[in-house]
């Protein structure tokens, strides 16, 4: 299949794409035959369908070579009969940090949102963009519910697996190509986007280290301090796989491009992370970088990965190819 008619099938999204290899959890893989890669997609489920309209959609990306579908939103068992009929393997795809579409706990738990370094809560004042309120995952109460929604996920007969986006911090500093967007320069880490010091990160981290991270005279520059938040989100992935696990349902996860990028703008430490398979999102546009930039970031998180038996499926950006 042509280029343009590949990316027509499958709609001006983005994709994940990855080489095949044997010895994944059941369910992780279905790949195409006679091909050295399998492709997956991100599809949003929207309830503008009905079932006989998703088969048809679900038709077009199989006749194109997807073998897996990553789906937000919509009904899960049509979408799961729809997809299943079409001979593609069904993932539920959640936001699990960013919670700007969670009216309950807005209303009922203010005090779970992520609070930056100027004291501001990302629920009353998110950064960036509207949509940007993030849940703080050093609270045992955000764990435990985010929790329970993996485990009725996972339980659910209709899905093939689970995929987690939104699994990681705030952006403390955007990708190079999205400054001029936000009038920003961010050649350090400005307070307003470095998160998270609510009531909860400060006292845990004192009595880890002895000091408030406030009261530190650089936070950024101190180590300790850097990796109590990327392992605080590495803790819930943890607890998040183990729900899934004992459901023998696969669990994955959109990430930064690469183990290195992810720590520095995301405090996202993926490659420490158990779960059976990840999709960097290698948007080289992004980055103002060419296609060789997509490469050597396989590159690099497949070696993180060695020896692991953890997949990457490289994520693409079907408007800049």
């Amino acid at each position: 299949m042509r280029r343009r008619r590949f990316i027509e099938t499958l709609g001006r999204g983005a994709l994940g794409a990855g080489l095949l290899s044997a010895g994944l959890a059941p369910g992780c893989e279905r790949p195409v035959r006679g091909r050295a890669f399998d492709v997956w997609t991100w599809v949003h489920g929207d309830r503008d369908r009905d079932a006989r309209a998703w088969r048809r959609y679900f038709a077009r990306l199989r006749g194109a070579g997807v073998a897996a579908v990553l789906v937000s939103g919509g009904d899960t068992d049509l979408l799961s009969d729809a997809a299943r009929a079409e001979g593609l393997a069904f993932h539920r795809w959640l936001w699990i940090l960013n919670r700007n579409g969670d009216a309950w706990a807005q209303e009922h738990h203010p005090e779970w949102f992520t609070v930056n370094r100027l004291g501001r809560s990302s629920l009353t004042d998110p950064p960036y963009v509207g949509y940007y309120r993030w849940v703080c995952p050093t609270r045992d109460p955000v764990r435990a519910y985010i929790g329970e929604q993996i485990q009725r996920v996972a339980e659910d007969p209709a899905v093939d697996g689970v995929h987690l986006d939104y699994i990681r911090h705030c952006d403390v500093i955007l990708p190079r190509g999205l400054w001029e967007k936000y009038g920003l320069v961010q050649d350090h880490e400005m307070p307003e986007f470095d998160y998270c010091y609510c009531d909860v990160c400060r006292p845990a981290f004192a009595a880890e280290y002895g000091t408030d991270p406030l009261e530190l005279e650089d936070p950024p520059s101190v180590e300790a301090w850097v990796r109590f938040r990327w392992d605080s989100v590495t803790r819930l992935v943890r607890e998040l796989a183990e729900r899934a696990h004992a459901e023998h349902k696969p669990i994955t996860a959109a990430v930064f491009p690469t183990p290195s990028l992810a720590r520095a703008l995301v405090r996202q430490a993926w490659d420490e992370w158990p779960l059976d398979g990840f999709f960097p999102m290698l948007y080289h546009g992004f980055y103002l970088e060419g296609l060789p930039w997509i490469g050597a970031s396989v590159r690099e998180g497949r070696a993180a990965l060695a020896g692991s038996g953890r997949k990457l499926r490289a994520g693409l950006y079907l408007p800049d190819l």
